[in-house]
């Protein structure tokens, strides 16, 4: 039951990772100021969320089966919470894709659209007609830094992202007129189930289609470059909790919330350069003209630091 002056917040994809951490930490919340609903595709997965609530579960926090890539079951849920009333709406539910492009198929790409885009199309359009009604709400949707920049071997992840992006932004100027806020927050890399058990899977597949030049590219220039990154840069599901629960906490929220500040300087130099060659070049020559040095300086960087620019992030406010 939801207590009075309690917001209802209703997460996406929350079995692990980010999703789990947002959920557990706004039920924590001491001032119980929320009402979690979180939710995922199957509740046989609930276990590692039910163990970190402690005994939130069944008080602040509460659980939901919801698939974002069904129309049926985004109705259900929503029509499954009392007056259909959700005050904050946090779209964390998506998949990852990289590889060469010659070896990903269509369905695949379809899959990886039908989860990152229009899942959050389908959420967003299930819960703002009563937001717009009420003139009041909040939607964050969970975006990432390749929503901003694309990179090598990421083409359809980053394509998703970006494509979530411009829906956000364009409608984030209408829904402004009805009170209602949307914020998107805009991780680099994160050290997740999700991310290593993806890299650990790519390094076995053969990638059929793709030429035998590209394949190595990818597999002894990109992934090990990649996973340098991950291990001196890549911040925690708790910092990306962190930084979500102080944008639902911001009485003026930013609409893009990059959450890890070494990341600044790559989308800076995008749009410092309106033809868009100084990014397409700098990171053609980082890659692949100065890939040892990169590993050297990542690598250098990684135990200078002690891990504090993992935990460095940028505030909402």
């Amino acid at each position: 039951m939801v207590s009075p002056g309690q917001k209802v917040v209703l997460i996406t994809g929350c079995s692990s990772g980010i999703g789990l951490r947002i959920a557990v930490m706004l039920a924590k919340d001491e001032k119980k100021r929320y009402h979690v609903i979180a939710t995922m595709r199957d509740l046989k997965r609930k276990d590692k969320l039910v163990e970190a609530a402690g005994d939130t579960y069944g008080k602040t926090l509460s659980l939901a089966v919801l698939d974002v890539c069904s129309d049926e079951s985004v109705k259900q849920c929503i029509n499954g919470i009392e007056n259909r009333h959700v005050d904050i709406l946090i779209n964390n539910a998506g998949i990852g894709l990289v590889g060469p492009l010659e070896s990903i198929s269509i369905e695949e790409m379809k899959k990886v659209f039908e989860t990152n885009f229009f899942g959050v199309v389908r959420m967003i359009k299930e819960v703002m007609p009563d937001m717009k009604k009420r003139k009041d709400g909040r939607i964050i949707v969970v975006s990432s830094v390749m929503g901003l920049q694309g990179v090598v071997f990421n083409d359809v992840y980053s394509a998703s992202k970006f494509a979530m992006e411009g829906f956000c932004e364009s409608l984030a100027v209408q829904l402004l007129k009805f009170n209602v806020i949307i914020s998107m927050i805009e991780p680099g890399p994160v050290h997740t189930e999700f991310e290593v058990k993806m890299i650990q899977e790519v390094k076995q597949r053969d990638f059929p289609g793709a030429d035998a030049e590209t394949v190595r590219l990818f597999k002894e220039v990109y992934l090990p470059s990649s996973v340098d990154i991950f291990e001196a840069l890549g911040q925690t599901p708790d910092d990306i909790a962190r930084c979500t629960k102080k944008v639902i906490e911001a009485s003026s929220p930013r609409f893009r919330n990059l959450t890890n500040a070494l990341y600044t300087p790559i989308v800076a130099m995008k749009y410092a350069d309106e033809t868009g060659t100084m990014s397409v070049h700098a990171f053609y020559h980082l890659l692949f003209n100065l890939g040892p040095l990169m590993h050297v300086s990542v690598m250098a960087m990684k135990y200078l630091t002690c891990g504090c620019l993992r935990r460095r992030t940028i505030s909402p406010n």
